[in-house]
């Protein structure tokens, strides 16, 4: 090593060394042994001295006016700190919600859908706080319940919000409609005409739940100076800041939020759960106050994904070239907004599919009803419409005559496509070449239960319950497509903040990395830590605690967290670097003319040219200095749909990603087991090749799990949940994971930070109709449904 110690003159000039754990390297997580050894400290394992605990009463009914409310009993109750209801609300702001605020903190005057909270508890142990929960009387008047379009849109039907006033309102068609969003372009009569065959399908996709490991829960802590500290599992810590402070009657700087640690959220963290819940209680009683649901309450605490009812029109000419596509697609939102209008948005402007069709009339609606709350959940809307298209793909392919896969490659998008919404697609789109690699995997053995020692029911439908040893097994391969916008979209200011510090410490050069990020399981601590070095040049990186102490680094959804907060910390790493090399340049520029004359970077600690010679070490640079900046940063604009034809640049980014699925069926009890689930997916830039694939991994069992057997079932006569627990909505185990081969292809998107893609949600689509479409091609059914149950491949009970 040159020796820079004393003078800043490197005594010869040396070649630096390349910082280990940077981007492109498969780096450990820092939280994964924790996680994996049970010593990860989650949200639920917080611990508070003289802490008390919350209970939440919620509704038994789905529709109900509220006539009475008697707290009495429960708040005698011995060890009863509390007991609030809609009354004791300190403020005039009594809801909230993402968008459109419509949900009350507590319900007043009536109830809208089953598991809304009613009254809260606050008491020196969990279960005194359950029991004394259940001795508030609660008098109903049930009312009739909202359960589809049909009674949603009725003449006289009973409206689930009265006096709407919110910025949709304006343009439904009706009250109880969240948001309308059509798509115009072409025309789509008289392309129509030209269409040798035409197949029309109607879907209907099941309302998924995103079952996170680790239930809703925080602990709420007053403060001396009236304020309250809330340590929470959340996807998005500035959103709730900003629904939470109003109700409380705070200013924001006196709700300081830290993010503890998250158990999953795929979605279901995005809107609130718990916080105000254990703010209120906390405030009130002047204790900490801890909140932790069991897993019957998760089930009503957070919202789910949009079950749908799809249409689909799809024409083509002989040789197989789309003509047009006509579609409906109609979500059911439940009975609270959240995040049904920008679902809409996806629904609608990614219904027409990863294909070139000129002509299209597509209209997405979001309904309001009684049944539980929808919102976000990983894919976003756009799984639900990929599951519909992806089946008339296979339809139109047929009545052709042209190989699946063909037929999909024959009108595949690509780099310059037009998009229904006349966005140009601006960045590599390889429809057609992930299609062709998941064909040319190769396929898995057939009859892998079979070998010289007999049969292995592990590998067969049904498992180890023995219910075949292979007759009436037959196998069905399956292939899809599908194609997701990565980040908020239609205008919406997506930015991120990241703070980044460089100081010497223990005679080392250390980066501390500062942002808002919900670290959910998606690894962006990892990858924060990963930029840092690259930008930065240097091995130790600290990965600040998440809180609102730093500016918003938005949700943990949409894809958007490695391109965003990202992007973020490598413009903050960038600016830092900037400010070392201008300190070095006023300390030891006169020492050498690279100083002056060559492009510098940090490289193992020391400032290096870009041919590699060693200038100085970092620690000699920086000495007692610490640098620090903090950054917003902003991806390119989008602009919102047009209300009445669908135009606009409304994405900043598209992903892509194919699957090919394997599957054994017992045709004769109708049981599925999914062999082999191989994807193909562009990612931009691996910035970590095996988080990576650990993303797409888990995308693709998510999206089989709605496929075969993920449905929360909500009685359609009184809108009450039917399986509220994991005895009863079944996921997917270890036993169930098929093998799961990855291709990924990394093709730049210049207008992103390093050229990558957001991954994490395009596996989840494909996947679905992938599953389906094996099941089809094993049995001959038409499997117009998600999941399907056995009943459906036996003709034993109602499709």
């Amino acid at each position: 090593m040159a020796d820079t110690r004393t003078t800043g003159i490197p005594f010869n000039v040396t070649q630096g060394s390349r910082t280990k754990g940077g981007i492109g390297e498969s780096t450990l997580r820092p939280d994964g042994t924790l996680k994996v050894t049970g010593e990860f400290a989650y949200s639920s394992d917080m611990w508070h001295e003289d802490m008390l605990w919350g209970q939440i009463l919620r509704s038994p009914v789905a529709h109900a006016e509220i006539v009475s409310i008697d707290i009495g009993e429960a708040l005698a109750t011995p060890g009863v700190y509390a007991v609030l209801t809609y009354e004791d609300l300190p403020t005039d702001v009594k809801n909230y919600g993402l968008e459109i605020q419509d949900t009350p903190v507590l319900a007043h005057g009536k109830v809208r859908h089953h598991g809304e909270p009613v009254a809260l508890v606050a008491a020196d142990h969990p279960e005194t706080a359950r029991r004394a929960a259940a001795k508030i009387k609660v008098d109903y008047r049930e009312l009739p319940v909202i359960t589809d379009e049909a009674s949603a849109t009725a003449p006289g039907a009973i409206l689930v919000h009265e006096n709407r006033d919110d910025h949709h309102s304006g343009h439904v068609p009706h009250p109880n409609i969240v948001h309308r969003q059509p798509i115009v372009r072409g025309n789509v009569e008289e392309a129509a005409k030209k269409a040798d065959f035409i197949v029309r399908g109607e879907y209907t996709f099941g309302m998924q739940d995103q079952a996170f490991l680790g239930p809703e829960s925080g602990l709420a802590v007053p403060s001396e100076d009236g304020g309250v500290d809330l340590y929470v599992a959340t996807q998005w810590l500035h959103s709730d800041l900003k629904q939470i402070a109003p109700v409380l009657g705070l200013p924001e700087d006196k709700v300081r939020m830290t993010l503890a640690g998250v158990g999953g959220a795929f979605g279901g963290r995005e809107d609130l759960s718990m916080q105000i819940h254990a703010c209120l209680l906390a405030l009130h009683t002047g204790k900490p106050v801890k909140i932790v649901y069991n897993r019957f309450e998760s089930f009503f605490g957070h919202v789910h994904r949009h079950p749908a009812k799809l249409t689909y029109e799809h024409g083509a000419t002989k040789d197989g070239k789309l003509t047009h596509m006509k579609c409906r697609i109609v979500l059911d939102g439940g009975a609270y907004a959240s995040a049904s209008p920008a679902v809409v948005g996806n629904a609608s402007s990614l219904s027409a599919g990863p294909y070139v069709i000129d002509d299209v009339d597509i209209e997405a609606i979001a309904l309001y009803s009684n049944n539980p709350p929808c919102g976000a959940m990983r894919g976003f809307g756009a799984v639900q419409a990929c599951f519909a298209y992806e089946a008339q793909m296979d339809k139109l392919a047929d009545k052709v005559g042209m190989d699946r896969v063909a037929f999909r490659q024959l009108n595949a998008m690509e780099q310059g496509t037009i998009m229904p919404t006349g966005q140009p697609v601006d960045s590599p789109a390889p429809v057609a070449e992930l299609l062709r690699r998941v064909k040319e995997m190769p396929l898995p053995p057939e009859r892998q239960w079979e070998s010289s020692e007999g049969s292995d029911v592990r590998q067969l439908p049904g498992g180890l319950s023995n219910t075949t040893h292979g007759e009436g097994v037959v196998r069905g391969v399956g292939y899809a497509v599908g194609i997701k916008n990565v980040g908020f979209s239609e205008g919406f200011d997506d930015y991120s903040t990241a703070r980044v510090r460089m100081e010497v410490v223990g005679g080392e050069p250390v980066a501390t990395v500062h942002t808002a990020m919900a670290e959910v399981g998606q690894g962006g601590v990892t990858v924060h830590a990963q930029i840092a070095r690259t930008e930065l040049g240097v091995a130790q990186v600290t990965i600040h605690p998440a809180d609102t102490q730093v500016g918003s680094a938005g949700s943990t959804s949409a894809s958007r967290q490695t391109y965003v907060t990202g992007g973020a910390v490598k413009n903050a790493c960038e600016l830092v670097r900037e400010k070392v090399l201008e300190i070095g340049r006023r300390k030891m520029g006169t020492y050498h003319p690279a100083w002056a004359t060559a492009e510098l970077l940090l490289e193992g600690g020391k400032v290096v040219t870009d041919g590699g010679e060693v200038l100085a070490d970092l620690v000699d640079v920086l000495e007692d200095e610490a640098v620090e900046v903090e950054e917003e940063w902003r991806h390119r604009p989008t602009e919102p749909f047009d209300l009445h034809t669908g135009q606009g640049n409304g994405h900043v980014q598209y992903s892509f990603a194919a699957h090919r699925a394997v599957v054994e069926v017992d045709t004769e009890l109708g049981l599925v087991k999914v062999i082999e689930m191989a994807c193909a997916q562009d990612v931009g830039k691996a910035l970590n090749p095996l988080s990576v694939i650990g993303q797409i991994q888990g995308g693709t069992i998510q999206g089989m799990g709605i496929a075969v057997m993920e449905e929360i079932v909500v009685d359609p006569k009184t809108a009450k949940v039917r399986n509220p627990s994991f005895t009863d909505y079944l996921l997917p185990t270890i036993l169930d994971t098929p093998t799961i081969p990855v291709d990924v292809l990394e093709l730049a998107d210049d207008h992103a930070p390093y050229g990558l893609r957001g991954i994490g949600e395009a596996p989840t689509l494909s996947s679905t109709p992938a599953v389906l479409a094996a099941i089809r091609n094993a049995t001959g059914l038409a499997l117009d449904r998600t999941p399907v149950r056995p009943e459906h491949l036996t003709g034993t009970g109602p499709a």
